[in-house]
């Protein structure tokens, strides 16, 4: 009898998936979600062991133009109106010594509602069919077969084909390589992240100097972003311009130790923002910024693309990077969707409005990261503030 089982040095015959997207974030959900929606099924390959393998990070504005966008694309803009905090869009500016210089209250009538990442990730999870998403599938690599399908390999040695595959797997995109050269740069920028927990009791005069919603306070190259979270956690990101390799001494495991070096850039700041630094709870972590290239592009590419931070990797001071995920994933969604037998057509499509919007959004948040850590911060976004709110009192 012929035994009918490979080899050991043989290789299984590839998964095939018309459609494969690499990255269960906020954008490769809404792609799935949003072609789900119209009857079109994709494969999402993630490398968390699940959804709740980690963090997923602090509160997000969701904007009218583009996240939003994306979530009524999806039919879950209701739900998403469930999931906002109450009060998240006030904000304050203050400078080093804890003067405010700008107080926002919520009144309910924003643009720009404050929802928690976990939440939204979970609402977009699901809404999608069990088993659309595989977890603990590391992509470590991705060749081209011709004409238009790929082969996508896993840390766990297999691999996979497709006919469609979208890179939506953040800043250092496996996919990415396929279409561009262009890797993400240090911004000179480093964020350290900590929280505040159970900030009404144990940490009031924290939760007093934060508020409801969104704290900056700001110096010269450097500052404190803080943000009040729905379970009554200060979520607070300090952020200095040091070298790159600044931050690996605060990934060290020795809280006090992180703790002193980051106090050392803020000696001179008032008590009540130091206190930040000093009274966290948990570990710190350091977050260095980066980003690709203002205008990363590339040429249309046969079956591949790309989306969210792989396709457009910015600083966070345009608050565009999740909303042009989901947006980036809705249109994506839609052009596919439009053009069920021309692939290359949607693709072309989708990119073409791609570029110059994520061009746009990078180029604002490059500007505003200069801005609101000038030498004279935080006089510059007060300003600019001031005519914002010029124009809107001229535009009604």
């Amino acid at each position: 009898m012929t035994d009918q089982h490979p080899s050991p040095d043989q290789h299984p015959e590839a998964e095939h998936h018309p459609i494969a997207v690499v990255g269960a974030g906020l954008g490769g959900l809404t792609l799935a979600r949003v072609l789900h929606a119209h009857g079109i099924e994709a494969a999402v390959f993630d490398l968390d062991a699940s959804a709740t393998a980690r963090p997923q990070g602090g509160m997000l504005d969701i904007h009218e133009d583009s996240g939003q966008v994306a979530l009524r694309a999806a039919g879950l803009y209701d739900e998403f109106r469930a999931l906002v905090l109450p009060g998240g869009e006030a904000l304050r500016v203050l400078d080093r010594n804890a003067v405010v210089g700008r107080r926002e209250e919520d009144d309910g009538d924003g643009g720009r509602p404050e929802v928690e990442r976990g939440q939204l990730r979970d609402l977009l999870l699901g809404a999608l069919p069990e088993g659309t998403v595989r977890w603990g599938r590391k992509v470590t690599g991705a060749r081209p077969l011709g004409p238009g399908r790929h082969e996508v390999s896993l840390a766990d040695g297999t691999r996979f084909t497709t006919d469609l595959l979208v890179g939506a797997d953040g800043a250092w995109s496996r996919i990415r390589p396929l279409v561009s050269r262009d890797v993400p740069r240090y911004t000179g920028m480093s964020f350290v992240e900590f929280d505040l927990r159970d900030a009404d009791t144990r940490h009031r005069e924290a939760a007093e100097l934060i508020g409801g919603g969104m704290l900056f306070a700001l110096g010269a190259g450097k500052g404190f972003l803080a943000h009040r979270e729905p379970d009554a956690r200060l979520h607070v990101y300090a952020a200095l311009t040091v070298p790159e390799e600044w931050s690996s001494g605060v990934g060290t495991g020795d809280t006090g130790a992180a703790k002193a070096a980051l106090l050392e850039h803020f000696a001179d700041w008032h008590p009540s923002l130091r206190a930040l630094v000093v009274d966290a709870d948990g570990t710190l972590v350091a977050r260095p910024v980066h980003a690709l290239p203002v205008g990363h592009r590339w040429d249309r590419t046969p079956g591949v693309t790309l989306l969210g931070d792989a396709a457009h990797l910015m600083s966070p001071f345009a608050g565009e990077g999740a909303n042009l995920a989901m947006l980036d994933g809705a249109e994506l969604a839609l052009a596919l969707a439009a053009h069920p037998d021309e692939q290359e057509k949607a693709l072309a499509a989708y990119e073409q409005a791609l570029f110059p919007r994520g061009e746009s959004a990078a180029a604002e948040s490059a500007a505003n990261l200069v801005l609101c850590f000038s030498d004279t911060a935080p006089q510059p976004l007060l300003d600019q503030f001031a005519r914002y709110d010029r124009l809107r009192d001229r535009t009604g």
